[in-house]
């Protein structure tokens, strides 16, 4: 979790600043500074159960949800208006980043809200899950005392947003089905746009 938000930290900063709004800085400094907060409070595992911890957490998510938005909303203009000073190349950069992002950023989601949590999890709380894994379905081919991982839910919205559509996993509860309805959305548009521009400015 901690290394994928870092990948979308550095994301945001690594790509092509031409056309950002200004103080777009904001959000990578403070999403690094929830993130060490965090690491913190709940070094290693995330196993702490505390009302802190997981408000952090979601403040962390929320922040940058919040962001990705943000760029989505200034990617679709940048692309639909031509805008001094910011090429194709430029777009695309952004574009394949924001893309990521997403993804990303609804793993964590994924990973925060179903089944209560990570520490819920780990703690074998039993909160009624939210995704029906595979391994769920066919638990002769994982240890008995399995638990999906961050990188099952990383899979999960990977799929989702290539896919535009569950694959292997199913959502099983309303939350789930609209937040990958969301990402789904937000996957299309930006692919959508960004081949649509990468189309227009390939040699005629």
């Amino acid at each position: 979790m901690t290394l994928a938000v870092l990948v979308a930290i550095l994301l945001l900063v690594g790509t092509p600043h031409a056309g950002r709004l200004s103080g777009w800085w904001i959000f990578p400094a403070l999403e690094l500074a929830l993130l060490v907060v965090i690491a913190v409070r709940d070094p290693g595992r995330i196993d702490d159960r505390s009302r802190t911890v997981r408000r952090l957490t979601i403040g962390l998510i929320a922040v940058m949800t919040v962001g990705t938005l943000a760029a989505v909303v200034v990617l679709v203009h940048d692309i639909l208006v031509t805008v001094p000073g910011v090429s194709g190349v430029t777009l695309l950069a952004r574009g394949g980043a924001v893309w990521f992002t997403n993804v990303i950023v609804f793993s964590l989601w994924y990973w925060e809200l179903d089944r209560g949590g990570p520490a819920e999890r780990a703690a074998g709380s039993g909160v009624p899950l939210s995704f029906a894994f595979p391994e769920n379905a066919m638990p002769a081919f994982v240890a008995s005392d399995w638990q999906p991982r961050y990188p099952d839910y990383l899979y999960l919205a990977f799929t989702n947003a290539t896919a535009f559509s569950p694959t292997d996993t199913m959502p099983v509860r309303t939350w789930a089905k609209m937040t990958m309805l969301l990402q789904a959305a937000i996957s299309l548009v930006t692919g959508i746009l960004v081949i649509a521009r990468a189309i227009n400015d390939l040699p005629g």
